[in-house]
């Protein structure tokens, strides 16, 4: 026991060694410094969230050759507006919470099997909880179907021009490489399952407890449950924790500044090209750069009371970390049982 309490606290504090990562963080911060600029420029920062969505389609495939890279961004960016489409309809229909809480658990466990069997990188469905429960929290008409598809359709296609001009300048080869794809079995229907159960009960406790923004505890369940096996999961998910406590002090301080857009739009660049340095290296110190980018792209869409948005910050996460450790402890005993008989 406490060999694994070791093996915990040093993968916490354990920074990985680069891999490119400033590629990375200068295509993350083309796509989405351009669509948010466009975006300022015609008055519409309302509308930032559903392009900073798309555009976290250029996130994927970091580490993958060019021709997978492209392929697994354009799957992913449609997966992201297919989630907005869904968290729409939720907020059109004005589903009770604790219903869109079950859609999305429902989405998140969906999203978890695909990126497993097609072998992404990150893998998970936690982009894809974000966008459908951010969108199923924010105003909605039937006009906003149209308007998903052309911003968040736009991003994502202007993220996969970015990869494919970043290839191109650097002479990448195109060639597709063979690796081997899992078959769906045992494995990943215990994953599938065990993170649409954590998405399910960290939603509903999120609702009862908090009721606005329950979609953060989702997005937190669905982090500590992504590892591989119960210590990479229990890693993540303090990793999660303390630093998105951390990087709430860091939005405290920003949103206090009540800076103006243009200014705000600098800011969540700088902070997307920090998440991305860190991202693969260290999880919880790309928290410090992600937790404010989040909530000063949710203050961008929806102005609330800077207090309120940090509070239910920190409680919804401390919910989702909390139930999502919760249910990766008991799947991994659950997985050891047969085992022993």
């Amino acid at each position: 026991m406490a060999e694994s309490r070791g093996r915990v606290w040093t993968g916490v504090l354990r920074v990985g060694p680069r891999q490119g990562d400033h590629r990375v963080a200068v295509r993350a911060v083309l796509s989405v410094g351009v669509p948010l600029l466009a975006l300022l420029l015609l008055g519409r920062l309302d509308l930032a969230v559903y392009a900073s969505f798309g555009a976290f389609a250029a996130l994927y495939g970091r580490t993958d050759v060019p021709r997978t890279r492209v392929r697994m961004q354009a799957a992913a960016g449609g997966i992201l507006v297919a989630a907005m489409l869904v968290g729409t309809a939720l907020s059109i229909l004005a589903t009770p919470a604790l219903v869109s809480v079950a859609v999305v658990a429902v989405v998140a466990a969906s999203v978890t099997l695909f990126p497993y069997r097609a072998q992404w990188h990150p893998p998970g469905g936690l982009f894809a909880v974000f966008a459908a429960g951010a969108t199923a929290s924010f105003p909605a008409v039937g006009a906003t179907f149209a308007t998903v598809l052309l911003v968040g359709g736009a991003s994502v296609a202007w993220s996969l021009l970015v990869t494919t001009v970043f290839v191109l300048a650097r002479r990448g080869s195109w060639s597709r490489a063979r690796r081997p794809r899992p078959s769906i079995g045992p494995v990943a229907w215990e994953m599938t399952a065990t993170v649409g159960i954590a998405a399910l009960l960290a939603g509903v406790a999120g609702v009862l407890l908090v009721q606005t923004h329950w979609y953060w505890a989702m997005v937190g369940a669905v982090a500590a449950v992504g590892g591989a096996h119960v210590t990479a999961r229990l890693i993540r998910g303090v990793q999660r924790l303390v630093g998105t406590l951390l990087g709430v002090l860091i939005a405290a301080g920003l949103l206090a500044l009540q800076l103006p857009p243009w200014l705000v739009i600098i800011v969540a660049v700088v902070l997307q090209a920090g998440a991305e340095l860190f991202v693969g290296r260290d999880y919880g110190i790309a928290m410090l750069f992600i937790t404010p980018l989040a909530l000063l792209m949710v203050s961008l869409a929806s102005p609330v009371a800077p207090g309120l948005l940090l509070r239910d910050r920190v409680i919804e996460t401390l919910i989702g970390v909390a139930v999502g450790t919760a249910v990766a402890i008991v799947s991994a005993l659950l997985r050891r049982r047969p085992s022993r008989s």
